[in-house]
């Protein structure tokens, strides 16, 4: 255990006299007849007058003077003041406050509202409990860079002292309700699919791996629910979707988190043209519903989400930025070369699929801040999506981007079981070529198509993503409430 600090001794100090007073500093109940919110509602409903009001919360501000202090408290509605006097409590009580009662304790209060002659509602405190004694200081200042680690590591202090980021958690927690609502009301039917699996797919990523230990089996942390989502379409069901937690062991960045949550829908009878217009129409529907608009900043740039959005060919797309046509090099040597040759800085072993995505990282996506689809996607980076009739090498695949961000992607699916059963085997040479987040085979996955499954639309986006973009946060940290971190030595 850490040595206490002087104040936090003096804190220790404050409980044993509240306990030797005979006051239990964890009751383990209270009476609350209204919010902060409420108690400021109702005195404005009744004209001024003075209803007597339970209030409880954390206190965060103290002011004394002599025989009378003003206080804040605050609770999950907001803050209110509260006004403490010596003739109205007695001496006993009004040293006690002073004495014992800290910022950060949770109190109780009873009392009249009034109006402060600078207007602010207030209670005037009759009774004083203590609900739970704090035993370390709030901090000063959490703000500013040097303190980000610390914001992640105790985010209920962060929570505590900066209102801003309560409020990125709560508009985050609306976000994922408007998406519910809108799957809900679209006819689809919201399931659950497995997060222990015997293989990992759905998506080209590392996964955790783990033992059943009765079971004497090595399983997987999922790293997408799209394999299993297809099985239910195939079952039966035309419109399904998910919302959990997903898992790659990859690197972490500002856009990347080991464990973060995806939601992924599939819808029969639709191709990725029919899965864009949607796309479209759910943004929209979730940022007027959020936020009451479609016009958002994001890191300094005005974005408008109103549909449509561009739409452009991948391969276009590379090209205008780098001049590399990736057609033009079809061995992962020759492409290797013309990206060194525009000051590329990529692997020698890359494969050709690892090239073509990082010049899509490193020079496309970048500028795509106003919502884009790039659509069109090579088959090599695509093994789940189904070819165009018109080119065999090029796959029905769109990512959507907004603010420099991709948060969605989508396909139309491969439902063509001889087909997909080779592009697993090609994926099986790409590992062995050295791609370590190259798709799995998966039997049980081909068994499936091969009872039919008919043409399908599949797509999944980063929640975590659209929360960043909707609260101007610029790292996926600041967006998850416990984001994981290196380990303390």
């Amino acid at each position: 255990m850490a040595e206490l600090s002087d104040l936090e001794r003096q804190r220790h100090l404050k409980l044993q006299r509240i306990r030797e007073r005979g006051i239990d500093p964890y009751p383990p109940r209270v009476e609350r007849t209204r919010t902060t919110a409420q108690a400021r509602a109702a005195f404005e409903a009744q004209g001024g007058e003075a209803p007597a009001v339970k209030v409880v919360g954390r206190l965060m501000s103290t002011r004394v003077m002599g025989g009378s202090a003003f206080a804040h408290i605050e609770d999950g509605s907001g803050r209110i003041q509260i006004y403490l006097r010596q003739n109205v409590l007695g001496e006993e009580e009004y040293e006690f406050f002073k004495r014992d009662f800290d910022l950060g304790d949770f109190v109780g209060v009873e009392g009249r509202l009034f109006r402060t002659r600078t207007g602010e509602v207030t209670i005037e405190v009759r009774r004083l409990y203590m609900l739970a004694k704090s035993l370390k200081p709030l901090p000063e200042k959490w703000h500013g860079l040097r303190d980000m680690e610390a914001r992640y590591r105790q985010r209920y202090v962060d929570l505590i002292v900066n209102q801003d980021v309560r409020r990125v958690f709560t508009t985050r927690t609306r976000i994922i309700s408007a998406l519910r609502r809108f799957f809900d009301d679209h006819g689809f039917l919201e399931v659950e699919t497995p997060i222990l699996q015997p293989l990992h797919g759905g998506a080209m990523a590392r996964p955790f791996t783990t033992y059943h230990n009765q079971l004497h089996q090595t399983l997987y942390l999922r790293i997408a629910t799209e394999l299993y989502l297809k099985r239910l379409i195939v079952g039966g069901y035309e419109r399904v979707y998910e919302i959990g937690k997903n898992f790659r062991n990859e690197g972490v960045d500002q856009e990347h988190n080991p464990e973060f949550t995806l939601i992924e829908f599939y819808i029969a009878y639709a191709d990725y043209n029919d899965v864009m217009d949607l796309t479209e129409e759910i943004v929209a529907y979730v940022a007027q519903e959020v936020l009451g608009t479609l016009q958002i900043t994001y890191d300094g740039n005005e974005i408008d989400l109103t549909p449509p959005w561009s739409r452009i060919p991948l391969r276009q797309a590379i090209q205008e930025k780098t001049g590399i046509d990736y057609r033009e090099h079809p061995e992962a040597e020759s492409l290797y070369h013309a990206i060194r040759e525009i000051g590329g800085n990529v692997e020698p072993k890359a494969t050709w699929g690892k090239l073509v995505d990082s010049l899509l990282n490193n020079y496309v996506q970048p500028k795509l801040i106003q919502p884009t689809f790039l659509i069109d996607y090579p088959i090599e980076i695509s093994p789940l999506a189904k070819k165009k009739p018109d080119d065999p090498s090029t796959v029905e695949r769109f990512e959507g981007f907004v603010g420099g961000i991709e948060v969605c992607n989508a396909f139309t699916e491969l439902n063509d079981p001889i087909d997909q059963r080779e592009r697993f085997l090609a994926q099986g040479r790409a590992f062995e070529a050295g791609d370590e987040e190259a798709h799995q085979m998966d039997e049980d996955f081909i068994r499936a198509l091969s009872y039919g499954m008919p043409p399908t639309g599949g797509w999944g986006m980063g929640v975590d993503r659209l929360v960043m973009l909707f609260t101007n946060q610029a790292s996926i940290r600041d967006v998850i409430l416990f984001p994981l971190l290196r380990a303390k030595e």
